[in-house]
């Protein structure tokens, strides 16, 4: 890949920005691993391998497993996954893919439900910051370790 920008070099002050959003979500109430779990799945369905690279390490640093992280992708068909993370990658696919028909009411309804107003909007939160990190770094050919 032909080396890009470099965000932070060139732009310290947006990225300054993201990291501040960053830091808000690591200090919300969502779980470090469902965090994990929100970042990895997003990655994936967005192709950013940097992003994949870094949350399955960080995930398996926090105890996450190598058996959960490898199904990851086919969570829907896994017995690996509770009710509450099924519904919470499913908001994670409707949100990365908004372009393609919103997040369903069911989808909605169902995480407010199992996580109440303010959690759901911290997971929302979540979502739509590491799809801006993804953005960040597939379009500037990010590579994890070098920095």
């Amino acid at each position: 890949m032909m080396k890009r920008i470099n965000i932070l070099k060139t732009e310290p002050n947006a990225y300054k920005g993201m990291l501040t959003l960053e830091q808000y979500a690591r200090n919300s109430q969502i779980a470090p691993g469902l965090r994990e779990l929100i970042k990895i799945r997003a990655s994936q369905m967005n192709s950013c391998a940097y992003c994949i690279d870094m949350h399955t390490q960080e995930a398996l640093e926090i105890g996450e497993t190598q058996r959960r992280i490898f199904a990851l992708s086919a969570w829907r068909e896994s017995p690996l996954f509770t009710e509450e993370e099924r519904a919470v990658l499913q908001l994670t696919e409707e949100v990365t893919l908004i372009s393609q028909g919103g997040v369903s009411d069911e989808t909605y309804n169902r995480v407010l439900g199992l996580y109440g107003e303010n959690v759901l909007a911290q997971i929302i939160m979540q979502i739509i910051i590491i799809n801006s990190w993804n953005r960040i770094a597939v379009s500037t050919h990010q590579v994890f370790g070098e920095e």
